[in-house]
C-alpha cells in the first residue's frame, strides 16, 4: 500500500495502515458504555468509562500492539429478578483504543461505578544524530551489509 498521506515519508506504512483503520472504525457508532478520553498534561491521560454494575472481576482490559481493549461481561448468577424498570445495562459490551507505541498502560482502577485506565505517554529524548559518509569496503558492501 503507497503512503497517501507524505511522499516524502519513509517507514510509516503502519502508521497509515492504523489511520485508515482507525477512520473504519469511527464509522461504526457505538454507544455503550460511555466513556472520556482526559489529557491531564502533556504526558499524562486518563480513559474513564462508566461501568455501572460490573465488577473488578467482570472487566478485562488487555493491549496487545497499539490496541487498548476492555470488555465487559456480567455473570449472572441464572435467577431472573423481576424489575419493574431496568435502566441500568448490564450487557456485554467491548471498546478498543488505538494508542501510540510510546504511550504504556500505568494502572486502572473502579470507582463507584466508574473505571479510569492511566496513561503515560513516554516520549524519548530527541537528539540528533551525525551520519558519516564512509567509502564501501568492497562492491558487496556498497548498500552497507553484506549478501548472502
Amino acid at each position: 500500500m503507497t503512503n497517501l498521506y507524505d511522499p516524502f515519508s519513509v517507514g510509516f506504512g503502519r502508521i497509515s495502515n492504523m489511520l485508515n483503520e482507525m477512520q473504519k472504525q469511527a464509522g461504526k457508532a457505538v454507544t455503550y458504555p460511555p466513556y472520556n478520553i482526559k489529557k491531564l498534561n502533556n504526558d499524562h491521560y486518563v480513559i474513564e468509562m462508566a461501568v455501572a454494575g460490573f465488577g473488578k472481576q467482570d472487566i478485562a482490559i488487555t493491549l496487545e500492539e497499539n490496541t487498548l481493549k476492555i470488555d465487559g461481561n456480567v455473570k449472572h448468577d441464572g435467577t431472573e429478578k423481576d424489575y419493574i424498570f431496568k435502566g441500568i445495562a448490564d450487557r456485554a459490551f467491548s471498546r478498543a483504543f488505538t494508542i501510540a507505541d510510546t504511550v504504556e498502560i500505568k494502572n486502572a482502577e473502579l470507582v463507584n461505578g466508574m473505571l479510569r485506565v492511566w496513561l503515560n505517554n513516554l516520549i524519548p529524548e530527541k537528539k540528533i544524530k551525525k551520519v558519516e559518509i564512509t567509502e564501501p569496503a568492497s562492491a558487496e558492501g556498497q548498500y552497507g551489509y553484506l549478501s548472502e
